[in-house]
């Protein structure tokens, strides 16, 4: 037997469930892969047939089954794109189903010609030659028959594939974008990576498999590491799912992923109810299936998380140990004193060991006060990078001086990362202890964060991104940028901002040390149905805190107690609930300057007691995720400068003959639509506000038209209109933008054409056009485009720059790297 003849039969089978998966999931390649689906079940019969022959096919028929094997080769690949495509990307989906259709036709065109017939006679001649060992072959066969009819093909046998940007939620299912796994990070884990590799693919009675340790041991460093490996990827096919639980986790919400995943549906309605008890054996996978929960604080949470399903494994990473839930515990060790001081050596000095000019006791004396744990060695090696010897020195006798990291780890731990804090510059100090008020595990958009820095530390954006950029190379925050960021006028949408939980309860240990009263920042540490006891409890007296930081569940007018706080200048809302009263204390806010509100739940969240927006006259910055837009009729914003809406519900308030958005928003420079799939048009009024620098209308999947005036935004510098599928034109009126510096179109699938006197936008620096393939040729006016220095294109659209490129030196073409995601990763 041919070792083709063998891979035919396996290709063909492993299609064939790919296929019915992509029915199942696809619109656009549904009739395609309804098509494979029934030749192939016409032809698998025969493959099979010469499969388990066991002699060599004559020369041209082996050929021709070679050339089939792979063309279903390349049916497998192509299926994999299609069931890992995002359904909001209609642009590549529509490229796949164009590709399916091919895929389609050169399997009928193989099955409609001689070849089943040669190999039919081919069968028949081998079979009369060899009838005995055709009986074997038929009892083994009849034996796979019942093995493989006792399986359900089909029950989550891809089909869970589906887009993952359902919720602000989703962020942390997207393991390999979020992971802040740097290969220096991973120094000492390898023996803890092969055993608790070892562990899940290795035993199947071990359903449930906890990794644990104490906080900054490396305990999701291994996890991600583990979910990497290619063995892992490859046991589990790739169907592995990555949630952070926390210590304020949406339950439900949690539920309703981990069961979608299991069952093969990752589209279920957020308010599919899961039963209480999810039935141990209701189903089956054909695929084995790995979810990893992450940050574990509560046995009452994970009993509600976890099921006992065959083919399905749990990785719980906690501090703690939950023996009546685990079948087997991986203890993650500490590191040893080489790999501790290798650690230490990458952030220190850039390398993995002591340099020469270093004093090598000295080091080593610092290493030891880590004690072996990877993220004090992280920390403090990163604040001594750079340094004199004296201020090694300096924080060596201080680290000294602490007790051993013992039964009380997590206060020693954060005591002695506190004397590396205490070495940062006040103005960075602060920054990083405002990053407390965010709720644990979430990912902090650059936006929010630099908005706030700008409001309450005084420094320009650039200084406040010069902090993040401090912060990151000390270790004591994580940048996270999607794969389209880094270039000229990159947004900081496109950017944004984890840190480690212990590096938070870092800062808000350091928050914390004064009364309640005092305190610069009064931030709620994680989720609660109202307001904290002690808030209450001091109530009588003014808050002198410039942030508040609030997190609870549905809040009524009812649950508010009156508190004031005359000197806060940023609020941040953290809600999950359908309903929610804005806090009547912001009328005595008068010095607000930044207001966010985010909604954490899967439904959009109707806000009440919008009327105390009349009263913020010196508010800058407004950020609005995941709820529906309240009317503004009546409301002057007069002072707000930037306008974020994202993951919101329209229902048509930003339009009408009672909304001026010129008139409630006289002086907003930037605003940004995000995720507003019930937005059709953009409000004509919008026009009017000739202050206006930065517009960003992205993922707004049903944006059709723009407003025909839209170059009556003479102030306009960027355009951002990426991930638009319906916008079919440019306003020719866009022309008149003479301050333009920058627009993006990518992913604008059916924008057909520039606007014919393009060549206006005098100022216009850089153009990014990835995904535009209906755009087929650039009007003549483009060469009089006397800023333009960068154009972003595909490879098929690449020749309509040619002529520019000849006429302009200076005009660099560059072809993108394909990139499908439009996965919005926040936290």
């Amino acid at each position: 037997m041919a070792l083709n003849d063998f891979f035919a039969g396996e290709i063909a089978t492993e299609l064939l469930k790919m296929l019915i998966a992509i029915s199942r999931k696809s619109l656009l390649c549904k009739s395609s892969a309804e098509q494979l689906i029934s030749r192939i079940n016409d032809i698998l019969p025969t493959i099979q047939e010469i499969k388990y022959i066991g002699v060599e096919l004559p020369e041209q028929r082996q050929f021709q089954l070679d050339r089939f094997s792979e063309i279903l080769r390349s049916g497998v690949e192509l299926s994999h794109k299609v069931l890992s495509s995002s359904r909001w990307n209609v642009y590549k989906n529509l490229q796949l189903a164009k590709k399916m259709e091919k895929l389609e036709k050169n399997v009928s065109r193989f099955m409609q010609g001689p070849m089943q017939v040669h190999i039919l006679a081919d069968v028949h001649h081998t079979r009369f030659k060899m009838a005995e060992r055709f009986d074997q072959v038929d009892a083994s066969n009849r034996k796979l028959e019942k093995y493989f009819g006792a399986m359900k093909i089909g029950v989550g046998g891809g089909g869970w594939v589906e887009e993952a940007v359902r919720s602000c939620m989703e962020e942390d299912e997207n393991w390999v974008e979020g992971s802040s796994g740097n290969l220096n990070f991973s120094i000492g884990l390898d023996l803890g990576k092969k055993k608790v590799m070892e562990i899940v693919t290795g035993k199947e009675d071990f359903c449930v498999v906890g990794i644990c340790g104490i906080g900054g041991s490396g305990k999701t460093t291994l996890a991600r590491e583990v979910c990497r490996d290619e063995q892992v990827r490859c046991y589990f096919k790739e169907r592995i799912l990555f949630l952070t639980v926390s210590q304020s986790p949406n339950v439900e919400q949690l539920r309703t992923k981990v069961w979608g995943f299991i069952m093969g549906n990752r589209n279920l309605n957020p308010d599919y109810a899961v039963p209480q008890w999810i039935p141990q054996f209701e189903c089956r996978s054909e695929a084995r299936t790995l979810v990893v929960l992450d940050d574990v604080w509560s046995l009452s949470v994970l009993e509600q998380l976890v099921c006992r399903i065959p083919g399905c494994k749990f990785v719980v990473v906690s501090r703690f140990k939950f023996p009546t839930i685990f079948n087997k515990i991986y203890e993650v060790e500490l590191l040893s004193e080489e790999d501790a001081l290798s650690l230490f050596c990458h952030h220190a000095f850039g390398q993995k060991s002591i340099p020469f000019t270093a004093n090598e006791n000295l080091v080593k004396q610092v290493v030891s006060e880590c004690e072996k744990l990877p993220l004090a060695l992280k920390v403090i090696g990163a604040s001594l990078r750079d340094q004199t010897e004296m201020f090694w020195e300096s924080v060596k006798n201080r680290l000294s001086q602490g007790q051993s990291i013992g039964e009380s780890h997590e206060i020693n731990l954060i005591e002695r990362m506190a004397i590396s804090i205490n070495y940062l510059r006040e103005e960075i100090k602060e920054c990083f202890l405002d990053l407390c008020s965010f709720p644990e595990d979430k990912k902090i958009p650059l936006d929010v964060l630099i908005n706030m820095w700008v409001e309450i530390h005084d420094i320009d954006e650039k200084d406040a991104f010069a902090i993040v950029v401090e912060l990151s190379n000390k270790n004591l925050l994580t940048l996270v940028k999607e794969a389209r960021a880094g270039g000229m006028y990159s947004s900081c949408f496109e950017i944004s901002v984890t840190q480690h939980d212990v590096l938070r309860d870092l800062a808000l240990n350091l928050s914390n040390r004064e009364t309640i009263n005092e305190r610069r920042r009064l931030v709620m540490p994680k989720r609660e149905n109202g307001l904290p006891k002690e808030w209450m409890r001091r109530k009588h007296k003014p808050f002198e805190a410039q942030i508040v930081s609030i997190h609870t569940g549905e809040m009524k007018e009812m649950d508010w107690p009156k508190l004031e706080f005359p000197k806060a200048e940023v609020l941040i809302i953290n809600f999950t609930s359908k309903n929610y009263f804005l806090p009547p204390f912001i009328d005595k806010m008068p010095n607000l300057r930044a207001l966010i509100v985010i909604n954490y739940s899967a439904s959009y969240a109707c806000l009440h007691n919008v009327s105390v927006f009349n009263n913020l006259a010196n508010l800058r910055s407004l950020w609005l995720e995941k709820v529906s837009i309240p009317q503004f009729g009546g409301i002057v914003m007069e002072n707000l400068g930037k306008l974020f809406i994202v993951l919101c519900k329209i229902n048509n308030n930003l339009e009408g003959k009672e909304v001026n958005l010129s008139r409630i928003f006289p002086n907003l420079s930037e605003i940004t639509l995000d995720h507003c799939d019930d937005v059709t048009s953009l409000p004509s009024s919008i026009c009017g506000i000739q202050s206006l620098k930065n517009m960003s209308l992205t993922n707004c999947h049903n944006l059709a038209q723009l407003p025909a005036d839209l170059g009556a935004l003479r102030s306009l510098e960027i355009l951002r209109l990426y991930a638009c599928p319906k916008l079919k034109m440019l306003p020719p009126s866009v022309c008149d933008m003479i301050r333009l510096k920058y627009i993006d179109i990518s992913q604008c699938i059916n924008l057909s054409c520039f606007p014919e006197e393009i060549g206006r936008l005098v100022s216009l620096e850089k153009i990014d056009m990835r995904e535009c393939s209906m755009i087929k040729n650039v009007p003549q006016s483009a060469i009089l485009l006397k800023s333009l220095r960068l154009v972003i294109c595909d490879e098929e659209v690449l020749g309509v720059w040619k002529d520019v490129e000849k006429a302009k030196p200076n005009v660099h073409v560059q072809v993108s790297e394909q990139y499908f995601d439009l996965e919005w990763l926040r936290g």
